[in-house]
């Protein structure tokens, strides 16, 4: 069982992008985002070793410099931790240091040059890893995208065997930009858009999130709504199909948590004439 923790009046907020915003309530005395990852794990067979993992990545990285996914899969949850330096070359938060960090932790021979020009990288975390009965194999390195009119980004997969590129994302404002946003998931590999409305992937109830991220992945598309409110986290959760009691722990908790901005997005394609969502995911930091 986990303690709650909670936010003061001086604390500072991050999205998933980890770039600050001002709460939407005053902070004091209010549950941090890293509450709703500690309640994910309560009802999963991860070992409590991930506690350890938390702590040593807080104690490398400071607290509140980590962002975290909680990805739903059919009925399996899964986790991704995401670690942000927008120093790029002169960072400190880089996949060398952090593999120090996890040393006593987590096993992992993945070489990086650490002189390419990454902003960001995250790690997967599931029972096997936290545990110790597999190494960390994949790591996931993020790198910008120069020369393009529109905010994106260029992931690729790391692992032994080599590099291999993964995912396209591209970054709008949600209230400035709302046709380039329904152009760019129009245009698309996986949807065709005279079978499936727009509406099915930017939902009415989300379009006051203050960015949404349209991203191209090899097997299907995915969007993202970043900076939505306590309301429109609830709403994503149970459209969705989240455990009840998960969900249920941020409706009875909706004034500890109404001062934070989320983030939340989808994956996925069209089949059969049909939008299928393959998975979604929630973000926050700790």
């Amino acid at each position: 069982m986990y303690e709650l923790e909670y936010t003061t009046a001086q604390a500072l907020f991050y999205d998933f992008c980890l770039w600050e915003y001002e709460p939407l309530t005053s902070p004091a005395n209010k549950l941090s985002s890293s509450n709703l990852l500690f309640h994910s794990f309560e009802f999963t067979d991860l070992s409590n070793r991930v506690y350890d993992l938390i702590r040593a990545i807080r104690e490398g990285f400071g607290v509140s410099r980590t962002v975290w996914g909680l990805k739903k899969l059919g009925d399996d949850i899964r986790w991704e931790f995401y670690f942000y330096d927008y120093r790029r070359k002169e960072r400190e938060r880089s996949v060398t240091r952090l593999l120090e960090i996890l040393r006593p932790l987590v096993r992992c021979d993945i070489e990086v040059n650490e002189n390419l020009h990454y902003f960001m990288f995250s790690i997967d975390i599931d029972e096997e890893l936290v545990s110790g009965t597999r190494d960390l194999d994949e790591i996931h390195m993020y790198i910008g995208n120069p020369g393009s009119s529109v905010s994106s980004g260029i992931c690729y997969s790391l692992t032994k065997s080599g590099t291999r590129l993964e995912n396209f994302y591209f970054f709008f404002d949600a209230r400035k930009e709302f046709d380039d946003i329904a152009a760019k998931a129009s245009c698309s590999a996986h949807v065709d858009e005279t079978r499936i409305d727009v509406s099915q992937i930017l939902w009415p109830e989300m379009r006051t999130a203050q960015v949404i991220v349209v991203a191209n992945k090899q097997g299907n598309d995915a969007v993202y709504f970043s900076r939505i409110n306590v309301d429109q986290l609830i709403f994503f959760m149970r459209r969705m199909g989240y455990r009840r009691d998960l969900v249920s722990f941020v409706e009875q908790n909706r004034s500890k948590l109404d001062h934070l901005l989320y983030d939340a997005g989808f994956d996925y394609r069209m089949e059969g004439g049909e939008l299928r969502i393959l998975k979604s995911g929630l973000y926050g930091i700790f």
